[in-house]
Order: C-alpha cells, then sequence, then structure tokens
C-alpha cells in the first residue's frame, strides 16, 4: 500500500508544482485515510485499498492543481502546505 500512496503522491506533486513531495504525501495520507474513515462510519463495507486509491486517484486528478484555494477556505490545514518536510523519506 506504501508504493501505491508514493505514486499518488507523485502524482499530485506533478499536478500541483508548488508543493514538494514530502507535502504531497502527507496530503495524500490524509485524503486516504479520511475516505476510508468516513466511508466506514457511514456503515460501508470496507471495499478495499483498491477502492480507496480509486477515489483518491480522482479527487487528485480534479483538484490536485487547487490545493492552494483549498487551504485558502480551510485554514486548519493550511500547516500541512507550508510544512517544508514531514519526516517521510522517497
Amino acid at each position: 500500500m506504501q508504493e501505491t500512496i508514493e505514486k499518488l503522491a507523485s502524482l499530485l506533486q506533478e499536478k500541483n508544482k508548488g508543493i514538494t513531495y514530502e507535502q504531497a504525501l502527507t496530503w495524500v495520507e490524509l485524503l486516504w485515510g479520511d475516505f476510508e474513515s468516513t466511508y466506514a462510519k457511514a456503515g460501508h463495507k470496507y471495499m478495499g485499498s483498491e477502492m480507496t486509491e480509486k477515489v483518491v486517484r480522482q479527487w487528485i486528478d480534479n483538484y490536485g492543481e487547487q490545493l492552494h484555494e483549498f487551504v485558502a477556505r480551510n485554514p486548519k490545514y493550511k500547516h500541512l502546505l507550508n510544512q517544508q518536510d514531514s519526516g517521510h523519506t522517497h
């Protein structure tokens, strides 16, 4: 699964040149966890990591270039784009 998350982070960084790889990785991990958590809380049966990858990839394709706009509307996430290094290696 980590390899999939890293591929999605690379895709996100390609879409949004204003963020570092580490920031993209943080965003993908956040989106991945958020989707799985929300899906489970809604009482849906777990559909597997392939489904989560599909949804996160779609979000990246649709919104990846506009993360800065999302952050402007949602200041509680601003620290995710301001950090220089989240401690991840690639």
